[in-house]
């Protein structure tokens, strides 16, 4: 089981993992034992809430196929059982990033003062470019 949060849990029957190999370098290892995760999460057959499922069919996120299934690889361990709790790992915090609303942006209007140095520095730089067009006869 996933703990999302004090409510929410994903059952492990609905998280397919599958055991594959690494990629790059790793000596004699590499060719023959399969450390990497590759980890398959379907969001819409999931028992998530639908707003969390609403909120991660909505991510930018190229974990995110277009038939609405996460796909996270985990192969930066040298061990199976690191790579599979890494994986978990990222699932969890996909999800929590997905639910995290961002705050609304409170418009503001610019100080009196700030308004007057603005306009000040304006005037002062265009006085000194009306000095340099006037042609002395």
């Amino acid at each position: 089981m996933l703990q999302i949060s004090h409510k929410i849990i994903i059952p492990d029957s609905e998280i397919e993992m599958n055991a594959i190999r690494s990629q790059g370098a790793g000596g004699q290892n590499v060719n023959k034992v399969a450390t990497a995760i590759h980890l398959r999460f379907d969001i819409e057959a999931s028992s998530l809430p639908t707003f969390y499922k609403q909120q991660l069919l909505k991510l930018n996120d190229r974990r995110i196929t277009q038939e609405g299934v996460i796909v996270i690889k985990a192969q930066e361990h040298r061990s199976q059982e690191q790579n599979r709790e890494e994986a978990l790992q990222r699932l969890k915090q996909l999800i929590k990033s997905a639910v995290i609303l961002p705050q609304k942006r409170k418009p503001t209007k610019p100080t009196r003062s700030s308004q007057k140095k603005r306009l000040d520095s304006k005037t002062k730089r265009g006085h000194i470019k009306s000095m340099r067009r006037q042609s002395i006869d």
